[in-house]
C-alpha cells in the first residue's frame, strides 16, 4: 500500500454531545474520506453536533457498542464504499484523533492487518483510566496471550484495520465484547497485528461503562466470556 490509502472512520456515540464535535474536528481530514458517527440512541444533541462538525450520521436505536460499530460498517456496504482502512475511535474525546496518522502507518508501510492503539504503552493522563479498567485490560490480555499465543497490552477502542481483514472477521458482538472479539478472531486467523502507543486523557462526561458498577461488571463479564467463546 504505497499511495495514501482510502480511510474511513467509524465513531460509536451515545449521549456525547459535548465531545463528539471535538473528536470529528480533530480528525486529520487530509487522510480521511468518510467520518461516520453511529448515533446509538442518544437523547441529547449528539447527532446534531456530529453532523454540524461534518460527520455522516447514521442512527442505531438499539443500544450497544457493537451495534453502533456494525451500523457504521453497514453504511459502507450499503453505499458501496470500499476503503482500504477502517479506523474505530470513541466519541468521548479521551483519544487523540490526530494520532490516526501514526496509527495507520504499519498498515501502509508494513502490510499489517490490524493496529491497536495501546494506552498501556502510551502516555495516560492521571485518572484517565479507572483501576478496574487497568486490571480488566491486564486480565484480558493475559488470557489472550495464554490461550491464543498473541501478545497485546490493551483492548483500546482506538484501532485501525484493513477493510478486507475486518470483513473476514465476520464481527458479531453487539455490546461490550466488540473490541476483544476483533482481537481474538484476528489471532485465530493468524492476521498480522501490532500495537502502537497512543495518548489518553480524561474523557469528557461520565463513562457509561467504567463510570458505573453495573457497567463495569457487565463489561468485564462480556469480555471474559468472549475470550473463551472463540477459543
Amino acid at each position: 500500500m504505497k499511495v495514501k490509502p482510502h480511510i474511513a472512520v467509524i465513531i460509536p456515540a451515545f449521549n456525547e454531545e459535548n465531545s463528539v464535535g471535538k473528536v470529528v474536528n480533530d480528525i486529520p481530514k487530509k487522510w480521511v474520506k468518510e467520518i461516520i458517527v453511529a448515533n446509538n440512541n442518544s437523547n441529547d444533541l449528539t447527532p446534531i453536533n456530529a453532523r454540524n462538525a461534518g460527520a455522516i450520521v447514521v442512527d442505531e436505536p438499539v443500544q450497544g457498542y457493537g451495534n453502533a460499530c456494525l451500523k457504521g460498517m453497514a453504511y459502507l456496504v450499503e453505499h458501496n464504499i470500499t476503503p482500504d482502512i477502517v479506523v474505530f475511535l470513541d466519541a468521548d474525546y479521551s483519544d487523540f484523533p490526530e494520532e490516526l496518522i501514526e496509527l495507520v502507518q504499519p498498515i501502509i508501510n508494513d502490510n499489517v492487518d490490524m493496529v491497536i492503539g495501546s494506552r498501556a504503552l502510551g502516555d495516560k493522563e492521571k485518572s484517565s483510566m479507572t483501576p478496574q479498567q487497568i486490571f480488566g485490560n491486564w486480565l484480558a490480555t493475559f488470557l489472550i496471550k495464554h490461550l491464543y499465543k498473541v501478545e497485546f497490552t490493551d483492548l483500546g477502542p482506538f484501532r485501525a484495520i484493513k477493510y478486507d481483514s475486518l470483513l473476514k472477521l465476520d464481527m458479531k458482538d453487539k455490546t461490550y465484547g466488540w473490541t476483544v472479539e476483533m482481537q481474538v478472531k484476528a489471532a485465530k486467523q493468524n492476521m498480522k497485528c501490532t500495537e502502537l502507543p497512543v495518548s489518553y486523557r480524561v474523557r469528557i462526561g461520565k463513562s457509561k461503562v467504567s463510570g458505573t458498577l453495573k457497567g463495569t461488571i457487565m463489561a468485564g463479564y462480556k469480555i471474559i466470556t468472549t475470550i473463551f467463546k472463540y477459543y
